[in-house]
């Protein structure tokens, strides 16, 4: 009876491994790349309103600084979590060496990783509009949509 068990152990591991992917550090299987991708265009809008009300505070009548403090964090942590998105999950996870426009993929997140930097140091929305079109790009790239 022992050895029985320990049979259909193994042959339900043996089934279950055969559809074991490199997607994603422990190959879980529920991400979805499009839904990355959408994450990071919310992280650019978050990141732009974050611009739009430092730059709002900072011309006000009187600067508030406790909420002045709070957007520039916000536009930090939203800026860094662009980031991981980028670096965690598709350059190391998903962007392999050796596929059909390897560097010009790997170029596009390098520049989204620049123009995510830029959006931390300034409130300068030419940056948003880069982060925009730079994942626009990448997404046409990497799911080959047009």
């Amino acid at each position: 009876m022992k050895n029985l068990k320990i049979i259909i152990i193994l042959i339900f591991l043996a089934i279950g491994s055969i559809n074991l992917s490199a997607h994603c550090e422990i190959p879980c299987g529920i991400y979805e790349d499009s839904v990355r991708i959408n994450l990071i265009r919310e992280h650019i809008t978050t990141i732009e309103k974050s611009m739009n009300q430092i730059k709002k505070l900072e011309n006000g009548d009187r600067v508030e600084y406790n909420q002045l403090v709070r957007w520039i964090m916000n536009k930090e942590d939203h800026a860094l979590k662009l980031q991981n998105i980028v670096t965690q999950y598709f350059m190391t996870q998903r962007i392999k060496p050796g596929t059909e426009n390897y560097d010009k993929k790997l170029s596009t997140l390098h520049k989204l990783l620049v123009y995510s930097m830029k959006g931390k140091q300034t409130t300068d929305l030419k940056n948003i509009k880069m982060l925009r079109s730079l994942t626009d790009q990448f997404e046409a790239l990497y799911l080959k949509k047009k």
